[in-house]
């Protein structure tokens, strides 16, 4: 039987797309504490079925699918420009398919405006009109007002009124911004879009015996599974390991191992692949906060998830990307590599920041370890010495050197130069990753 907490976001999950929730009808209807209704509604919100929006509430939404993580909500607008809306509250969970800026003549601004475009424009009473027959919505900057008229016409149409305080410059920077920050969001893989959810998860009962799995394993051919007890909290995990031997009519509760290692829908697919690969597992049971088992993972679709991404088309850049694109291999017999120090890489001061220098260290360890057929690895512990500044724009060459290697472990020294000059040096340990 479900819990309160999951009747309430079975009920909020079954709203329509603009309905407004609050913590007091959510209490009232369910006949549950208002604490309990409070605590549903934040889970709704992480699970990306509710936006809350200042001045508005907070309102049923589209789960947004993963390929389409680019578009905005136009309630993810009025957060973003810290804005008020006007009218038309009821469109606020429509996506925005474009932004048009306002900063031309009325004829020329609408044959780029659209229905399902954001009309970013000053008080032209005349363009938001027009913005709005043309199906777009209205965002307007410098903190004016909208006529009754307007605000009338945009609930009819449910398309939302926004006013903010900053200008038009500003808040086009803004919302490119969020949509940029998106679009790296959309580049990592989270276990939410790769697990197999409990109801197509095969599991055991903490009340079985050993027949159970054999049976289980027969059936499906999969090698080991979660273990539950009555309210479907995770209790253990039995594998083909734990079974060698065993008598059939053991408990399952017996030879299970206790307190499994676990991810949460929030885990990224590298983390979970790094902690199979170092434990020498195949199969992850995903839980919630409670303890609940949500699904399973196995070493097979963290593998299938990582190849795909990595065939996907690169769009937002994050550090660890602009570092690579700036290294640049001078010889490969002793590996040095050369390095431009770009404006995004550094500090308040105008020299390399501490994170672009042990990411660019990280990455040349990593490439030399490649050239040494080592396969993947994880910078483990590093020490680092700033012996000059190493300015903006300066080229700096890494020269790297394989101290001491081991199985799982390499020690690797590095020593960074300006031209002739030394400026740092490091000492990286790195873990080796077994396939």
């Amino acid at each position: 039987m479900a819990t309160k907490h999951e009747q309430i976001l079975q009920y909020i999950e079954s709203l329509p797309v603009g309905d407004k929730i609050s913590v007091r009808r959510i209490a009232k209807e369910l006949q549950v504490s208002e604490g309990t209704a409070y605590r549903a509604i934040k889970e709704a919100e992480s699970q990306r079925y509710v936006s809350t929006i200042e001045r508005v509430g907070t309102i049923r939404i589209e789960k947004k699918k993963k390929e389409n993580i680019e578009r905005l909500t136009f309630a993810e607008v009025v957060n973003i420009v810290d804005g008020q809306v006007l009218g038309g509250k009821s469109g606020l969970h429509k996506t925005l398919t474009k932004f048009v800026i306002g900063a031309m003549q009325l004829d020329d601004m609408m044959r780029y405006t659209d229905a399902g475009s954001l009309l970013i424009v000053g008080n032209r009473t005349k363009a938001h009109f027009t913005a709005l027959k043309a199906g777009a919505a209205v965002l307007i900057t410098g903190g004016f007002e909208a006529s009754e008229m307007l605000k009338k016409s945009a609930d009819e149409l449910e398309l939302p009124i926004i006013s903010t305080s900053y200008d038009t410059f500003t808040v086009a920077t803004m919302i490119n911004r969020a949509i940029y920050d998106q679009l790296i969001k959309k580049e990592i893989l989270f276990i939410e879009d790769i697990y197999v959810p409990y109801q197509e998860t095969d599991f055991l009962k903490v009340t079985d015996e050993v027949k159970s799995y054999h049976d289980q394993n027969t059936k499906t051919t999969h090698g080991g599974f979660p273990v539950i007890d009555a309210n479907q909290k995770l209790v253990g995990i039995v594998t083909a390991r734990d079974v060698i031997g065993i008598d059939h009519n053991e408990s399952i509760e017996k030879i299970m191992t206790k307190n499994p290692l676990t991810v949460s829908m929030k885990t990224s697919v590298a983390t979970a692949g790094h902690r199979m690969i170092w434990e020498g597992i195949d199969l992850m049971p995903v839980v919630n906060d409670a303890g609940n088992l949500e699904g399973v993972i196995s070493r097979q679709d963290v593998l299938k998830a990582l190849q795909l991404a990595q065939r996907q088309p690169q769009h937002g850049e994050t550090i660890d990307d602009i570092v690579k694109s700036q290294m640049k291999v001078l010889d490969e017999n002793d590996l040095a590599v050369e390095f431009t120090v770009t404006p995004q890489m550094t500090n308040q001061f105008g020299a390399i920041s501490y994170g672009a220098f042990t990411t660019l260290l990280a990455e040349v360890g990593n490439h030399v370890l490649k050239k040494n057929k080592r396969g993947d690895s994880v910078a483990e512990n590093m020490t680092i010495y700033f012996i000059k500044p190493m300015q903006m724009d300066s080229v700096i060459t890494v020269k790297p050197s394989i101290l001491d290697m081991s199985r799982k472990f390499v020690k690797m020294e590095f020593d960074v130069y300006q031209s002739t000059l030394l400026v740092g040096k490091a000492m990286m340990m790195f873990q080796l990753l077994e396939r």
